[in-house]
């Protein structure tokens, strides 16, 4: 099993879902998606069709302004990298 990786906290995932418009399910898939989950495994662990993950993921695309996996999560780690907590 991979381990779990955080790239963003709860507060950063609030600010991108606020900034794009992301609906609930729309942030839930992104979150998985950011984690390295495949739209297979995301489907099965939602209990969701592998193409309605493929659709949410294609909205949430449009919404970003990207056209792939990596472009989204760039794009979310780069736009709320001001609210992570410095380094002491």
């Amino acid at each position: 099993k991979q381990p779990d990786i955080i790239l963003l906290n709860e507060k950063q995932w609030s600010y991108v879902q606020n900034r794009y418009n992301l609906t609930p399910r729309e942030r839930q898939i992104a979150e998985l998606v950011c984690k390295g989950l495949r739209n297979g495994n995301i489907a099965k662990s939602l209990q969701i069709q592998p193409g309605t993950v493929k659709t949410h993921t294609r909205n949430i695309y449009r919404k970003v302004h990207v056209k792939s996996k990596i472009a989204m999560l760039l794009r979310f780690v780069t736009d709320s990298r001001d609210l992570s907590t410095p380094y002491i």
